[in-house]
């Protein structure tokens, strides 16, 4: 079942990397709508050998994981991703294919996720005017969260961790100052996102 917040004939899209960017979706797709903070389980953050986010999916409890370089600290694998959701008409589906790069880049996929709707679901452009009126909580009791399918865009082939862009530098900064404002956790940012983009 959709969210009471999906507008009719449109996609729901789970962004985690730049496109946490309002400013960034609004130029990409200005008839998406925002919609609310939505979290991906099983599957950890990184940026791959390309240079861009991509999601891969954890370790399995069942496998020891490679031990950490004695130089390198260990760090506990993040099992978890966090995303705005936007509601995407065709025709700005069509154009993030193409600024996504699919397929080459990246593949889509339906994926299901835990979806916490905006008290004022609207377009990126206002939504960035204002914070406050759209900010998601992810810790209220009891849970205001339910579970639904949305679009994930992932690179399956790209999966090893790299060293971001410089050019994809800015505009991660720019999606998870929006992220943070909106409600994602600035634990989760700190914790996962900052290992590889790091910043203010």
């Amino acid at each position: 079942m959709p969210p009471p917040s999906q507008p009719p004939n449109t996609t729901l899209y789970f962004a985690y990397g730049s496109n946490l960017s309002l400013s960034q979706m609004h130029t990409r797709c200005p008839t998406s709508t925002y919609l609310g903070i939505a979290r991906l389980t099983g599957y950890t953050w990184l940026i791959n050998q390309r240079g861009y986010a991509n999601i891969v999916e954890a370790t399995s409890p069942t496998q020891d994981p490679p031990p950490p370089a004695a130089s390198e600290p260990e760090e506990k694998e993040e099992k978890e991703v966090y995303g705005l959701v936007y509601a995407l008409p065709p025709a700005s589906l069509a154009s993030l294919d193409i600024s996504e790069g699919v397929p080459t880049a990246y593949t889509k996929e339906r994926q299901r996720v835990s979806f916490w709707a905006s008290p004022a679901p609207d377009s990126p452009a206002r939504v960035a005017r204002d914070y406050a009126a759209a900010r998601v909580d992810t810790t209220a009791q009891p849970p205001t969260e339910t579970e639904v399918e949305m679009l994930v865009y992932i690179d399956r082939r790209r999966v090893g961790a790299g060293k971001p862009r410089e050019e994809y530098v800015g505009r991660m900064e720019r999606g998870v100052g929006d992220a943070v404002g909106l409600g994602v956790p600035r634990a989760y940012v700190e914790g996962v996102v900052r290992r590889f983009v790091p910043g203010g």
